[in-house]
């Protein structure tokens, strides 16, 4: 059983209702030393992240069964999915909810090699999700422990998209969490997405200033960061 009921979730975001969840999330996230002091708080109750912690708890309070269809991939079929792509050193998860398959994944790839040997640059994970509900319990998926990855926030058939997120692991350290960028709403940006249409307002929040990694260069173009020798 997990140890993140809906009690026990609902304490450490310091809401009152399990609906205010995803908002108060969001907010917390954008903020970074707000983020971290979270990330401790969670870890306190649970150290263990091979799994979903939101799994039953967004499931069972925040899924949207009826105008999305949503209803999350078992922990067993995840497991399954990930031997299939062992040895592959990304992931493209469409449809991700709050990151299961992703989650699985990324533990597989942590246990394929030396736990003093692995390095998050040399791994990077895509993600794309629909639900405004689904995107913060992602970002917070991904970032606390410490990954690289993109989330595309929007339709992924008419790729009419709200924002798309950076997640990088800054100090390319397993130990250390990852930063939250935005992506600007530019033409390369659109170019390189195969975005036909932006829904929302761009939101300017950049954290990362030196950037690593096969796709380095490329976001570094995007975002006006330092460019990586």
């Amino acid at each position: 059983m997990p140890d993140f009921t809906e009690e026990v979730v609902n304490q450490l975001l310091d809401i009152d209702d399990a609906f205010k969840a995803p908002g108060k999330l969001m907010q917390i996230l954008m903020d970074k030393s707000q983020r971290e002091q979270l990330f401790r708080n969670f870890l306190a109750v649970s150290a263990d992240m091979s799994f979903d912690w939101f799994h039953e708890y967004f499931e069972d309070e925040q899924a949207q069964r009826k105008t999305k269809k949503q209803d999350f991939t078992p922990e067993a079929v995840a497991k399954v999915l990930t031997r299939l792509t062992t040895g592959s050193h990304s992931n493209y998860d469409v449809a991700a909810g709050t990151g299961g398959i992703t989650i699985a994944k990324w533990w597989a790839d942590c246990l394929s090699i030396s736990y003093w040997d692995y390095k998050p640059s040399d791994y990077f994970y895509y993600c794309e999700e629909l639900s405004d509900r689904a995107v913060p319990f992602l970002l917070f998926n991904l970032a606390i422990r410490g990954m690289n990855a993109y989330v595309i926030h929007g339709d992924s058939l008419s790729r009419e998209i709200k924002q798309i997120y950076f997640i990088q692991n800054d100090h390319d350290d397993v130990l250390q969490f990852s930063s939250i960028n935005i992506m600007p709403h530019s033409e390369a940006v659109a170019k390189e997405f195969e975005i036909k249409k932006w829904t929302e307002p761009a939101i300017e929040h950049i954290e990362s200033t030196e950037l690593s990694g096969p796709v380095a260069n490329m976001i570094l173009l995007m975002i006006g960061g330092k460019r990586v020798k």
